[in-house]
């Protein structure tokens, strides 16, 4: 009998203990900011959208948000931007024309890398196509999300590796950055985050 209440008093204590742990933790989430951190590696036109999209509809969401820019990514930082796109080697990329009849605008180019790289001018050709549809689609310029994300407070850190690997000077980037750091200052940070992506 003695060991029949004691039984009782144990699951009843099991059962208030879970509930409480369950509450107090749905109560700890609830109050927790989300984050999500990014590291930037590519510096292509094309590749510069999504870091700075993801980053400030984040900060808009009351997220925190960190971007790292390395190696090539680290060029998106700089004050002047001569962004490109290259159709070379990224087969998933159809060209499209921005401009001409509704049948040709809606016509999807697949360019074999032969041509992409014999016929001289094709990344000039294949930049200038894409800003012109990015401008007729309404999508905001790659300077404007950046501006949007330092206004925003966006975690923008700076690669300092990077700048020593290529020579580049702290004068020529923009203001906003947050930090110059490293590999284990990003590391802290996405250790840390709810959501890590690599772009």
């Amino acid at each position: 009998m003695a060991q029949d209440i004691v039984t009782a008093n144990a699951d009843s204590l099991n059962r208030w203990f879970d509930e409480r742990f369950a509450s107090k933790m749905a109560e700890l989430n609830r109050e927790k900011t989300p984050s999500i951190t990014i590291m930037v590696t590519r510096g292509t036109l094309d590749w510069a959208y999504p870091p700075f999209i993801i980053g400030s509809t984040a900060k808009a969401l009351g997220w925190d948000a960190t971007l790292f820019f390395t190696f090539y990514g680290l060029g998106l930082l700089k004050k002047k931007l001569d962004l490109r796109i290259s159709a070379l080697g990224n087969p998933a990329m159809p060209m499209k024309m921005p401009f001409g009849p509704p049948w040709l605008r809606g016509m999807e180019w697949k360019m074999p890398n032969l041509v992409m790289a014999a016929v001289p001018g094709f990344e000039r050709l294949a930049t200038s196509l894409m800003r012109e549809t990015l401008r007729q689609k309404g999508v905001a310029p790659v300077e404007e999300l950046r501006d949007i994300c330092v206004e925003t407070e966006v975690r923008l850190m700076a690669c300092q590796m990077t700048v020593d690997l290529f020579g580049w000077k702290k004068e020529d980037f923009i203001e906003g950055i947050s930090e110059w750091a490293g590999a284990a200052t990003f590391l802290t940070a996405a250790r840390d985050a709810d959501v890590c992506l690599y772009t």
